[in-house]
Order: C-alpha cells, then sequence, then structure tokens
C-alpha cells in the first residue's frame, strides 16, 4: 500500500500498487508524476536490519561479560576474613578487630576497592556496615594484602562477622 498526496489541494490517495507515471487528482485534477521505490529503498532497509541485529549481538556480548564478572567463583579479587578480635574497653563495651587478606587471582594488575565489614546477629541479619580502605591502591597480579580494621561500638550482638568489596560500578557491595 503507498500513500501519496495531491501537490495542490493536499488530498491523499492509498495506492494499492506503487504506480509509475502521471496521476490526476480526482477533487481538483492536478496531474504529477510519481516514481516506484527504488532499490535503494531496498538497500536502505537491508542496511538499516544488519545494523540492528550488529546492535542485538553487541550489546548480548556485554549481558554476557557482565554476568561472567557478577559470578563469584570468577571474580578477580577476593577478600577473606583470618582472625576476628573481641578487645574489651574500660566502660563495659568492647571493640571488634578484623584481620584479613585480598587476594588477586587474576593475571592482570587490579586496583583495590574499598572494603566493607559487615556485623551479623544471630540470625544472619546486618546489624551494621564499616567501609574502609585498604592499605594497598593496586594488587599485582596473584599477589595479596593483609588487612586490619578496628570497629566500635556494642559488639554483644555481633554473632558474624563478613567483609565484602566494593562494586566501583554500581557504588554496591561485590
Amino acid at each position: 500500500m503507498m500513500k501519496v498526496k495531491c501537490e495542490v489541494c493536499k488530498t491523499e490517495y492509498s495506492l494499492p500498487n506503487a504506480p509509475s507515471g502521471a496521476v490526476r487528482c480526482a477533487v481538483c485534477g492536478n496531474v504529477w508524476r510519481i516514481q516506484s521505490g527504488s532499490r535503494r529503498t531496498s538497500f536502505m532497509v537491508f542496511f538499516a536490519s544488519l545494523c540492528a541485529l550488529l546492535a542485538a549481538t553487541v550489546f548480548a556480548v556485554a549481558v554476557i561479560v557482565s554476568s561472567r564478572r557478577d559470578d563469584p567463583a570468577k571474580r578477580p579479587l577476593v577478600a577473606s576474613i583470618d582472625k576476628v578480635e573481641t578487645l574489651p574497653e574500660s566502660e563495659g563495651s568492647a571493640r571488634i578487630r578484623v584481620n584479613g587478606t585480598v587476594v588477586n587471582r587474576s593475571d592482570d594488575i587490579y586496583g583495590l576497592p574499598d572494603l566493607i565489614i559487615v556485623l551479623h546477629d544471630e540470625s544472619g541479619t546486618p546489624i551494621a556496615r564499616q567501609r574502609f580502605m585498604p592499605s594497598a591502591t593496586l594488587l599485582d597480579a596473584g599477589q595479596s594484602v593483609r588487612f586490619s580494621h578496628e570497629l566500635t561500638g556494642d559488639a554483644s550482638a555481633v554473632k558474624k562477622v563478613s567483609v565484602e568489596l566494593l562494586d566501583v560500578d554500581t557504588g554496591g557491595q561485590k
């Protein structure tokens, strides 16, 4: 179906086939020429379809690569806790000292993101988080760095301590 419009009175017509040649307006009698669609139009449609397919392929690859990064087994940097100590203070409260290691399991140099110590209650619910910067800023391939961080506050409700790496892309935890 092809739409054409009279150049004089602006009357619109829907033609089932694309005619080639002179057309006369039934309202005003104006005659004008219509040229049938060229191969150029079909080439442009093909080219646009090809571009859309390429864009969809690039998007799919980006999704696959980002999902691999979210897989904990494939992350290049891993933080672990070696020791948690409760240090008593004079007012009856206690400080918690967390000692651990960050390991670079990849073959590349990585910048170290901030670490987040998470304190959990007996049901596993996080009750406090504290973010801190590790002592190193870069970690070479296969290397590790130790960290030690002291948290203040009431440690009586703390039953579990975990460590997370800050996700620099989203600002959240990995």
